[in-house]
């Protein structure tokens, strides 16, 4: 793998990760929350997310590991490492305590109430940063692969991460009346990204092979299917436009679908 390759990936990693700042800003800012752009932007990342990770990802998976271990074994093992991408996401919601959720919708609006309910500041910015490791890590291995996925990937998530940047400054500024430390936490807690692709780089590049390769993608689409799922959506769902959440989601697939056949 060249350097130009890895550094490219570790940069949009980082870009991606660090876009939580973004959303702390937005906090900071603007007066009330642009309920529609958020749930169409949601929905948007869901559709780039699922129709990457089943039309692209996938096929690409499959057939790496099919090529390595033979038809039977090869389709065993792409559901095997599809369905553990799921476990590693669910097991680490299942860790992290329920009081810290980082999905928890918050709306820039609440920065001027006083619900000692929201006084969970760094156990929610500690959660989100959990969150974003396995993220770093899909982001990191994609690039390596194309970067013609990788690129929408990594807006999708940066475009996820900017309410995960309102969910932890409302919390701290709550709980430490400091603008300045909620916004820290908030950009540090993207962090959690890059350092994810450096354990990716540090752990998986010395072991690189296709059929290696076959399986992270796998892992990496299950991730991001489950992201889609349990997170994007119900955020969208609870901003309360459904339908505008899932025009968001078709047009994810279409711009997704394109680009791909554009760059094919």
């Amino acid at each position: 793998m060249d350097v130009p390759t890895i550094l490219t990936a570790f940069i949009l990693t980082a870009l991606a990760g660090l876009s939580t700042g973004i959303g702390s800003l937005i906090a900071f800012v603007a007066h009330r929350t642009n309920k529609k752009f958020l749930c169409f932007s949601l929905g948007l990342s869901a559709g780039v997310m699922i129709y990457v990770s089943f039309m692209e990802m996938m096929p690409s998976a499959k057939e790496e590991l099919v090529s390595a271990f033979g038809d039977r074994m090869g389709i065993l093992y792409l559901l095997l490492a599809f369905l553990g991408g799921m476990g590693l996401i669910t097991l680490i919601d299942f860790l992290v305590p329920e009081s810290g959720n980082p999905h928890e919708i918050h709306g820039v609006e609440d920065m001027d109430k006083k619900d000692p309910l929201h006084r969970v500041g760094f156990v929610v910015a500690l959660s989100i940063a959990i969150h974003n490791f396995p993220e770093g890590i899909a982001t990191f291995t994609t690039a390596l692969g194309s970067l013609e996925v990788a690129i929408p990937i990594s807006i999708a998530i940066a475009i996820h991460n900017i309410p995960e940047g309102i969910a932890i400054s409302v919390p701290i500024y709550h709980s430490t009346g400091n603008r300045k430390k909620a916004f820290v936490y908030s950009f540090l807690s993207g962090l959690a990204e890059p350092v994810g692709a450096l354990m990716a780089y540090l752990f998986l590049m010395p072991f690189w092979t296709s059929s290696v390769n076959g399986i992270i993608l796998a892992v990496v689409s299950g991730i991001m299917v489950f992201i889609s799922l349990d997170e994007l959506l119900p955020s969208a769902e609870k901003y309360g436009e459904h339908h505008i959440s899932i025009a968001g989601l078709v047009a994810g697939m279409a711009v997704m679908g394109f680009s791909l056949f554009l760059f094919a």
